[in-house]
């Protein structure tokens, strides 16, 4: 274990200051990566099953016990609840509950936007310093340099922005991956809250023309 902390330090060292940032910024990639599956997991967020009951149950116009696990058997029931509010009431406090549920679905999401954009920038600052390096050891030496060398300090150079996007690849195809599960919980929660609003009002149409007829 000594021997492999020992070649990865040496690793690092290679590449100086740029190489450890983005060895840091690939720890925070992770550990954010986990925290975000862990969070969605937590909240139900593939739990749509037992809100599709719910919903159906309502829709049929039972709503004692139309309850579920999840997030979107949460909002669903919330949603339920609004409607002992005046409509307009009930769809701006509906618009809130939706906004809740989608800020805690892209929390967490900027910093990782932030990863995509800087380790490659950070790979790439790396790289110049080092060619600034390697050019100015070829001018100290009168241009008679060993090309083995000068070569060796170009590839020392180039490997900062090979890890910087080694960093940046997959950080950004895991937040395509949770943008893309946000999005997808908005359309679902405006259908959701949609037709709850529509089995409403066809539920209170027949009563309006009783009123009428009487």
């Amino acid at each position: 274990m000594q021997i492999n902390l020992a070649t990865l330090r040496a690793f690092l060292d290679t590449g100086g200051p740029a190489l450890w940032a983005i060895a840091g910024l690939s720890v925070v990639t992770l550990a954010i990566i986990l925290w975000k599956l862990w969070g969605l997991l937590r909240l139900g967020i593939w739990s749509i099953a037992s809100a599709e009951r719910a919903l159906a149950q309502i829709c049929a116009g039972q709503t004692a016990g139309a309850t579920g696990r999840g997030i979107y058997a949460r909002f669903v029931a919330d949603v339920v609840a609004t409607r002992r509010l005046p409509d307009a009431a009930a769809r701006e406090e509906t618009a809130r509950l939706a906004q809740h549920v989608l800020g805690r679905l892209r929390s967490g999401l900027r910093p990782l936007e932030l990863i995509v954009t800087i380790a490659p920038l950070i790979g790439l600052l790396g790289t110049v310093l080092g060619m600034i390096e390697a050019f100015r050891v070829l001018q100290e030496s009168g241009g008679q340099g060993d090309p083995s060398l000068l070569a060796g300090g170009i590839w020392e150079a180039l490997l900062t922005t090979a890890a910087g996007m080694a960093v940046a690849i997959p950080a950004a195809v895991a937040l395509s991956w949770f943008e893309s599960i946000a999005e997808s919980a908005q359309n679902r929660l405006e259908d959701m809250a949609t037709r709850i609003f529509t089995q409403s009002a066809q539920a209170a149409m027949p009563v309006a023309q009783n009123k009428a007829v009487d």
